[in-house]
């Protein structure tokens, strides 16, 4: 299984903003400190805001921070929010239009293993909050002071 990029953008933006709790930061600053571009993680943001992950402040001293406590937010919840399809395999997927069922499905046990696969990953998820997921090392590289704007 793997993530898209979307999802890991959206932890890393939660993990720099559940660092800055004490301040407001900007999508630049967040773009910045990953490399990654702005365009992107303006709709990372949005998708985030309304999901209630974080929220954003308009005007002259806007900016972003948590929606609420890193300690509320479980990184499982990020990740079905975020991910569009966490079907492991095309009969695990909404079906799509064109594509042909798979001639098993019915009588299928692999479909079940992998849905109690994924149902252990996701569990494993949930057991951890924003708040665990931020370390000393993420602190230490992530905590400069904001780009001072002109």
């Amino acid at each position: 299984m793997r993530l898209t990029l979307h999802t890991d953008y959206a932890l890393r933006t939660l993990i720099y903003l559940g660092i800055h709790t004490d301040r407001l930061t900007s999508i630049h600053e967040i773009a910045q400190a990953y490399g990654i571009s702005e365009n992107h993680l303006i709709k990372i943001i949005h998708r985030l805001g309304r999901g209630g992950f974080v929220e954003t402040l308009r005007g002259r001293r806007g900016g972003l921070r948590l929606g609420r406590p890193a300690h509320d937010i479980l990184i499982g919840d990020v990740v079905r929010y975020t991910e569009e399809d966490l079907g492991l395999v095309s009969c695990m997927q909404a079906p799509a239009e064109g594509v042909r069922p798979c001639l098993l499905v019915g009588g299928c046990s692999l479909r079940g293993i992998l849905n109690e696969a994924l149902g252990s990953f996701m569990s494993v998820l949930d057991s951890y909050t924003l708040e665990q997921a931020i370390t000393a090392h993420e602190r230490r590289l992530l905590d400069a002071p904001p780009p001072t704007t002109p």
